[in-house]
């Protein structure tokens, strides 16, 4: 079983969020990232190409130390000051309006709390700062609603715990951002069941 979690499970979800249907995405979701940028749910850091230069410095926050271990050699040809903090969105390790962005791509989806991890990233944005994201979640299709909260209880068994019920709009727009703008879309040629896949910024 540690075998699992430790060794396999990081390279599937490596191998999952490097497809290349989710470049496009990445890239437009992270385009306004600039100054102190905090991105929750790191992962094996598939989202460093995607950063534009305007990234004065990054912060990286991630649980899993097996994601982390994938990560690292990623976030060495990182050109902007990096660092790691091994903790949870629910409970971020930094001081009050800390950062200009926080990023969360496919995270939102796996924390055990996402209204408590939402109210962390407002604690931390400074002013006027910008929270970046892209997170999948409940269908807008009634039919495929129903089959993901059926499943939803067999997928959060498996290791990266994903809730794919979670109504990521209905989350991210009550979270008591001044202002959010939200892009929702199924991805092309993916399967209904993933979900829809909800896009965009949140401002203070």
């Amino acid at each position: 079983m540690a075998y699992l979690r430790d060794v396999i499970a990081p390279r599937l979800l490596d191998y999952a969020m490097t497809r290349p249907w989710l470049a496009a995405y990445r890239d437009r979701v992270l385009a306004p990232a600039h100054g102190a940028v905090l991105e929750i749910g790191f992962g094996s850091g598939v989202n460093l190409p995607h950063y534009p230069d305007a990234v004065t410095s990054l912060t990286v926050l991630e649980p899993d130390p097996a994601m982390l271990a994938l990560a690292r050699e990623r976030l060495a040809a990182f050109p902007a000051p990096s660092r790691v903090i091994e903790g949870f969105a629910e409970a971020i390790p930094e001081p009050d309006s800390a950062f200009d962005v926080v990023v969360s791509t496919l995270t939102l989806c796996s924390v055990s709390d996402p209204a408590r991890a939402l109210a962390e990233i407002r604690r931390v944005l400074r002013p006027g700062g910008r929270f970046l994201f892209l997170e999948h979640g409940l269908a807008d299709a009634p039919g495929v609603a129903r089959w993901q909260k059926r499943l939803a209880p067999l997928f959060a068994r498996l290791p990266c715990g994903c809730r794919i019920d979670r109504d990521m709009s209905a989350l991210i727009g009550g979270a008591g951002f001044a202002c959010v703008a939200i892009t929702e879309d199924y991805a092309p040629g993916q399967p209904r069941l993933a979900g829809l896949l909800s896009e965009g910024e949140a401002r203070l």
